[in-house]
């Protein structure tokens, strides 16, 4: 019982019932007065009627009510007659005073509910044309004993309303619980790890969008754990590669099949390459669990974009020139102060992943650009910052899943470099705990007017498609900042080229 209480099927029926009895207690308390209230006018009417009807024919209508007294029984009122010189004859004589008997017998008339002796009468009196005067009275307990069989008959009927008010709404309540109830099952079965369970979403608006809610659900779990599966397949092959490769050279040592110190030494690049490469797959996974992690710790303070870019140039030139790459950084000139409120330590990261993805598919002799600028318009100024590289680029689909773990890896792994296939998916959440966006922008670099010289323009100043100087499209990847005070400016009309 404590459990069927407690349910939403109780609760509705309960609440059901309850309004049910108030609604009848408060008929039942408004009601009843006006009940009895009406009865007492209505046989007031009638008595008046009647009283006026023996003033006119006084002889016929006291033969009617003879008539009517033998064959009906004992009529509802009492008849007394008032003669001449004032003297009552009749159950009337206690109600009347001199006055009133005065009164009528001059031809007027009296309508009035006296109280004499504990007991109370409607009174109804007529002067007759010929002298004289009739008087009608009716007992008032009488009227609440005939109103009282109209009280019962309406107690029964609130009584019938009551009992199906209650019956309504257990009815209601088990017709709204039902689908929350097979929703609940699905739900526990999901949690069992029951996927493409298919729920039929029924019952009022908000209780088939907790169904259509619990579906969408359902398919999210279920691409996500896909997802989840195709990416530890992936990692865990990408894992076994260097692990074999070391597995081999490690038997060959013990086997004493490598005795030339070149080969040795040969063996020994090879297992560090191996080494560095497991460690970077190691560092990305734990990356992404810090990233996942509730208590990430973010440090935001004011930050100057330009001076930051300028860093991360000096960082990477080295390493681009061993590749052959032009490393650009495009800055405005004179150099505006794009301030923006994050965490320089972890935007440095996301720039350096980028960066390092740039460097792997751009070939040698084509320039890796660095550019920043800034974006007005919404009411807010918005620094962005380019990386763009000269490779194979991206397609519309590419950009589509661009972010998801491991998935252009498995498109372009053999095809073109590759990495982990989790710095860009560790990139896009960096940069949604920073409060920033990173989206993958398609075209073509902008128009060159001098060669390995790039101005960005001040109307179409983002990576707007052109092709010039026989560089390919590439692929560009745009990180945007709310900017903050010091971010004051146009679009620079110029650009610093290094």
């Amino acid at each position: 019982m404590k459990t069927w209480l407690r349910s939403l099927a109780g609760r509705v029926t309960m609440v059901t019932a309850a309004v049910a009895v108030l609604a009848v207690l408060v008929t039942g308390t408004v009601g009843f007065p006006l009940i009895r209230a009406a009865a007492v006018e209505q046989a007031r009417s009638e008595l008046s009627r009647q009283a006026d009807a023996f003033a006119v024919t006084p002889v016929a209508s006291q033969a009617l009510d003879l008539r009517e007294r033998h064959l009906l029984g004992p009529a509802d009122y009492e008849l007394s007659a008032v003669s001449t010189d004032g003297t009552v004859s009749g159950a009337a004589r206690p109600y009347l005073s001199a006055d009133e008997i005065q009164r009528v017998l001059s031809g007027g008339k009296t309508s009035q509910t006296v109280n004499r002796e504990g007991s109370t009468l409607l009174l109804e009196a007529r002067g007759l044309k010929r002298g004289g005067a009739i008087v009608l009275t009716r007992s008032l307990a009488d009227v609440y004993a005939a109103s009282a069989l109209v009280l019962q008959r309406t107690l029964l009927a609130l009584a019938a309303g009551l009992l199906i008010a209650v019956l309504a709404g257990t009815l209601l309540a088990r017709r709204m619980s039902r689908p929350l109830v097979r929703t609940a099952a699905a739900a526990r079965r999901m949690a069992g790890g029951e996927r493409g369970v298919q729920l039929v979403p029924a019952g009022v608006t908000e209780v088939r969008a907790v169904g259509e809610a619990v579906n969408t659900l359902d398919h999210a779990l279920l691409a996500s754990e896909g997802r989840q599966r195709e990416f530890l397949l992936s990692v865990s092959h990408e894992i076994r590669t260097p692990l074999t490769a070391m597995r081999g050279y490690a038997e060959a040592l013990e086997d004493g099949l490598v005795l030339a110190a070149a080969d040795v030494a040969a063996v020994g690049r090879t297992l560090a390459a191996e080494t560095d490469r497991l460690d970077v797959f190691v560092n990305d996974l734990l990356e992404l669990a810090r990233l996942e992690a509730d208590d990430f710790a973010v440090e935001t303070r004011p930050v100057e974009i330009t001076a930051l870019l300028h860093q991360v140039e000096e960082t990477w030139r080295a390493r681009a020139a061993q590749s052959g790459v032009r490393l650009q950084l495009i800055v405005p000139v004179p150099e505006q102060a794009l301030m923006v409120l994050t965490d320089a330590q972890r935007l440095r990261q996301i720039l350096d992943g980028l960066v390092e993805n740039a460097l792997r598919v751009t070939p040698q002799g084509k320039p890796l650009r660095l550019s920043a600028r800034l974006e007005s318009g919404g009411g807010q100024d918005v620094v962005a910052i380019d990386v763009r590289d000269n490779g194979p680029g991206l397609t519309a689909e590419d950009a589509a899943v661009a972010f998801d773990r491991g998935v252009l890896y498995r498109r372009y792994a053999g095809q073109r470099p590759v990495g982990s296939g989790l710095g860009l998916s560790i990139a896009a959440r960096l940069a949604e705990r920073l409060g920033a966006t990173l989206t993958v922008e398609l075209g073509e670099p902008p128009e060159l007017p001098d060669s390995g010289t790039q101005v960005v323009d001040a109307i179409d100043g983002d990576c707007a498609p052109r092709v010039s100087d026989g560089v390919s499209a590439g692929a560009c990847f745009c990180i945007r900042l709310p900017g903050v005070g010091g971010s004051g400016g146009s679009i620079f009309p110029r650009a610093l080229v290094r």
